[in-house]
C-alpha cells in the first residue's frame, strides 16, 4: 500500500474523529485528557498528520460515544474515494459546513426540534435563503415555486 494511501486513510479518520468531538461538543483539550496526551496531538491526529494506533482509535471510541466502525463508515478502502469526495464541490462544501462552529451549532440546534413539520419548515426555510444568496441547493427552486404557488 502507498504512503499516499495512509495518508488518505488518516485524513479520513481524523476527519471523523473532529466531526464526533465536535457534534457532542467536546474541546480538543478535553479529548485529549481523556487519553493522556497533548491537545496538540489530538489536532494532528484530526488533521491526519500523525496515524492513530489501534489502542488509541479504541480509546477515542469510547472518549467519544462511538463504535470503532463509525470511523470508517462510508470510506471504502479506495484511495480514489476521498479524492473523488475532495474535488466534488457539493461535497467539499459539505463537508466544510459540517467542520465549521456555525455547521456544527445549526446541527445540534435542528437535531433538538422533535416535531416534523417544523423540522421540514426549517429545511424549506434554509433553501429559500440560500437560493436568495444565490447558492444552488437541489430543490431550491422546487421550494420556492411551492412557496409561490401557496402565497398566490
Amino acid at each position: 500500500m502507498s504512503k499516499k494511501a495512509f495518508t488518505s486513510v488518516d485524513a479520513y479518520v481524523g476527519s471523523r474523529v473532529r466531526m464526533q468531538r465536535n457534534l457532542i461538543g467536546m474541546s480538543q483539550e478535553k479529548l485529549a485528557e481523556l487519553l493522556g496526551i497533548t491537545f496538540q496531538q489530538v489536532q494532528k491526529y484530526e488533521k491526519g498528520t500523525n496515524r492513530i494506533g489501534a489502542s488509541r482509535l479504541y480509546a477515542i471510541a469510547r472518549g467519544l460515544g462511538v463504535e470503532i466502525s463509525y470511523f470508517f463508515e462510508q470510506y471504502d478502502g479506495e484511495e480514489a474515494n476521498l479524492e473523488g469526495l475532495e474535488q466534488d464541490s457539493e461535497h467539499k462544501d459539505v463537508s466544510r459546513f459540517l467542520a465549521s462552529r456555525e455547521g456544527l451549532a445549526l446541527i445540534r440546534a435542528f437535531s433538538k426540534i422533535e416535531n416534523p413539520k417544523i423540522r421540514r419548515s426549517f429545511v424549506e426555510l434554509a433553501k429559500t435563503l440560500s437560493s436568495d444568496e444565490g447558492q444552488t441547493v437541489p430543490e431550491a427552486q422546487d421550494a420556492s415555486a411551492s412557496q409561490e404557488r401557496h402565497s398566490h
